[in-house]
């Protein structure tokens, strides 16, 4: 292998050429994959199952997934929605598992804390000012912190989306947060 193939390299390679080689069974480009995604996965499944118990399992549980399943990814650009389904499927699978089976015509649920009408209205309510909030930003504004906060995008796949640099992504972010957390002050 040459240095032109190195791993140093690899790491700055898109995703493309980092699956490709991959699917032929390189395993260090499958390891710049793992290092690449890793962080983003663990914070999904987190989310995903309110605790970080099972996380790092589940998380590779899903790369494993990912290796057997690589030669059948048809767009290897999109290989990071691709991880974040095996990963959220595997996520759900483990919910499923955890849950005691019982027989639902034996159950009268009561209905929960978070689904009681007070806390349903004050859940809207955050969410409609959250909605008016970032509705007053400037348009760039708007358009970088949804895609940061809501697509989960970098802030070079960003810069690439809004064709800026990455130093106008950082202004316009901050000015955004900055806008929303004080729009959203009283809700704190």
């Amino acid at each position: 292998m040459g240095a032109e193939h190195g791993p140093a390299l690899l790491d700055q390679a898109d995703d493309r050429i980092v699956v490709g080689r991959a699917a032929d069974g390189d395993v260090t480009a499958f390891a710049v994959l793992v290092r690449r995604y890793t962080p983003m996965m663990r914070a999904y499944t987190r989310r995903i199952l309110n605790s970080g118990a099972d996380v790092d399992d589940i998380v590779q549980e899903a790369f494993v997934t990912a290796w057997q399943r690589l030669p059948e990814l048809d767009e290897p650009a999109r290989v990071k929605s691709w991880l974040m389904r095996i990963v959220s499927r595997k996520a759900v699978d483990r919910i499923r598992a955890s849950r005691p089976h019982v027989d639902v015509d034996l159950v009268e649920p009561a209905a929960p804390a978070h689904a009681s009408p007070p806390r349903v209205a004050e859940a809207r309510a955050g969410v409609d000012a959250l909605a008016e909030a970032v509705g007053r930003l400037a348009d760039a504004e708007r358009q970088c912190w949804v895609l940061r906060e809501v697509g989960g995008y970098s802030y070079d796949e960003i810069a690439q989306e809004m064709d800026v640099p990455v130093s106008t992504v950082r202004g316009l972010l901050a000015r955004a947060r900055k806008h929303i957390i004080v729009r959203m002050e009283e809700w704190r």
